[in-house]
């Protein structure tokens, strides 16, 4: 409403939601187990520094599940941290390293084949292993590993999937795999990143908050 040029603050917005008789979709604080397990070969180098300074230095990544008809796909995704925008995602009926593979690739050619990126993950097996870690040491990348079992390491993918199942995903799934596909992709490329304003770029999407910066800093 803001961007449209209406004057209105989030408590005026509570208000007139609770006169409407409309309650947000946004879960409650879910309490997730700590641990702090690191794996000896990929520590944690991220360690929750999750503000960096400029596009293609930290990507995270996760893989969620979606019901589509009459089985789960699952979800694969690439954050590019700097404005938190999503820069490759993959959809598949296996949550296998493929599925990771596919993900990383498709962010490695949307954003230009960068090197000396930080790739921040989960502890999952499609991330460790050998055919994914050959695929990061290709791009030359670094990878770093959440905790094992801690999902705060790796929150900004957290608050993705569950910004993508409130918002956005049927209450009861798809019909299909390829309706799930093409309204995902919708939601991730499009509408996430082009439109929906987040809090970590001062209430800019993704997309506006990276043009920003090129106009800042003169990058064409």
């Amino acid at each position: 409403m803001n961007d449209q040029g209406t004057c209105i603050g989030r408590f005026k917005v509570s208000r007139l939601m609770k006169e409407a008789g409309l309650m947000s979709g946004q879960p409650g604080v879910h309490r997730y187990k700590r641990t702090g397990a690191e794996r000896p070969d990929v520590p944690n180098r991220l360690n929750r520094a999750f503000t960096v300074s400029a596009p293609n230095q930290v990507w995270c990544s996760d893989i969620t599940y979606i019901w589509t008809g009459q089985r789960w796909s699952y979800l694969a995704t690439v954050m590019d941290l700097y404005a938190r925008r999503i820069v490759g995602w993959a959809l598949s009926d296996k949550a296998d390293a493929a599925l990771a593979i596919r993900a990383l690739d498709h962010a490695y050619v949307v954003r230009g084949l960068p090197q000396g990126v930080l790739f921040h993950s989960d502890q999952g097996v499609q991330y460790a292993s050998i055919s994914f870690r050959q695929r990061l040491w290709r791009y030359r990348f670094t990878q770093s590993m959440s905790r094992r079992g801690n999902c705060w390491d790796n929150s900004p993918m957290e608050r993705l999937f569950r910004s993508l199942k409130t918002e956005w995903v049927p209450p009861l799934g798809y019909r299909s795999p390829e309706a799930a596909r093409k309204d995902v992709g919708q939601y991730l490329m499009g509408y996430y990143n082009q439109q929906r304003p987040h809090r970590h770029n001062g209430g800019l999407s993704p997309a506006k908050a990276e043009e920003k910066l090129n106009v800042v800093s003169g990058i064409s």
